[in-house]
């Protein structure tokens, strides 16, 4: 094994026990020490890699919304949707099931959800520049030029779109507030399509 894979393995191997022992004890009850004696790895190493422990979470987060957002372009594109607002919706409705399966995650990425496209800091730090060009901001950008959308900015309503249902479906899922989130959902997707009009 080459110098650089030893580094990815033990950088990958720091977040990976963080993110367990953040999901299992909470964030303030994991010390830098815990998780550099259960990745194995001396805590010199760790500053070699973070800033501290806040540091490793936001690149989780930002890693496992970006992750999830990937995974749902991924099954879209296998379904064939070529209607825009459908392929939007499709892709909120798989990372709500995902959230919904995976009450951990869903615990540890709290109402970032948005991070995944948006953390600028981190997605030039951590992110390959090759993965921005088929990711969910190049598909929405695409889909509002070819479909004649007339949004003043873009960006910011994907942004809006990703807050809201961040926000609102953390609530839904785990408090079943205002609703469960399946009988949420309609509501949510209605007010998506609005945005794409």
């Amino acid at each position: 094994m080459g110098i650089v894979e030893q580094k990815n393995e033990k950088e990958n191997r720091l977040l990976d026990t963080a993110f367990k022992l953040f999901t299992e004890k909470g964030i303030k009850s994991t010390s830098i020490q815990e998780i550099v004696d259960n990745a194995k790895v001396a805590k010199g190493t760790f500053y070699l890699y973070f800033k501290d422990k806040y540091e490793i979470r936001d690149i989780l987060i930002t890693k496992k919304s970006e992750k999830l957002f990937a995974e749902a372009l991924t099954s879209m594109r296998k379904n064939y949707l070529t209607d825009f607002s459908d392929q939007i919706i499709f892709i909120i409705n798989y990372v709500i099931d995902e959230l919904t399966k995976n009450p951990l995650l869903l615990k540890f990425i709290s109402k970032n959800l948005s991070w995944g496209v948006y953390n600028e800091t981190i997605v030039k730090l951590y992110d390959k520049p090759e993965k921005k060009e088929d990711g969910l901001y190049a598909l929405f950008l695409k889909g509002v030029e070819e479909n004649h959308i007339k949004l003043e900015n873009p960006k910011v309503t994907l942004f809006m779109i990703i807050e809201l249902v961040s926000s609102t479906c953390f609530d839904s899922i785990l408090y079943k507030n205002p609703l469960p989130i399946e009988e949420y959902k309609p509501f949510l997707y209605n007010a998506i399509r609005g945005f794409l009009k």
